[in-house]
């Protein structure tokens, strides 16, 4: 799957781009359109919470620092253990695992409360009124989608394609 970017100028043109791709069989589901808080979108399919804040973000970075120190802490742990108590490695990777938990789930509530960082450079665009089309299409109709949108809304301005799956999940 691949995720297009159109920057659409009101909701009527992101009215009239959603029905012509609902009529070339790009699923609803596969649209996200995102607006100035406030706007009511109607019947627009809105951008999920995760495609607005940076909560996959804060959680791609919490899992890896949260597990190191985890298993810092687990090292720590098991070359001067408390007296009296035997720690073996296990408590490396159950300090690694651990970690990791707590890690994602403290940068997944910072990142909740942060706009998304790849949306960024369409803020300014959006707070003036735009409305940002992402359509996740397979590989294959790409350049079809591409096609319609240009070919029939030459006022939408076409922002690029980038994949939807990060490139290490």
């Amino acid at each position: 799957m691949k995720r297009l970017y159109f920057l659409l100028p009101n909701l009527d043109s992101a009215r009239r781009v959603e029905r012509d791709l609902l009529l070339d069989h790009v699923e609803n589901r596969h649209l996200h359109f995102l607006a100035r808080r406030g706007t009511d979108l109607g019947q627009l399919h809105e951008a999920s919470f995760a495609q607005k804040s940076d909560v996959v973000r804060g959680a791609e970075i919490g899992l890896p620092l949260g597990a190191l120190c985890g298993a810092l802490i687990g090292v720590w742990m098991y070359l001067s253990p408390p007296d009296g108590i035997d720690i073996n490695l296990v408590a490396v990777l159950l300090g690694a695992v651990g970690g990791g938990l707590f890690g994602t789930w403290i940068a997944s509530l910072i990142g909740i409360s942060m706009p998304n960082s790849r949306l960024k450079k369409y803020a300014a665009a959006i707070e003036a009124g735009a409305v940002l089309l992402m359509v996740d299409v397979p590989r294959s109709r790409v350049q079809e989608v591409l096609q319609i949108v240009n070919a029939r809304h030459p006022e939408v301005v076409d922002h690029g394609i980038e994949p939807i799956m990060p490139a290490f999940p």
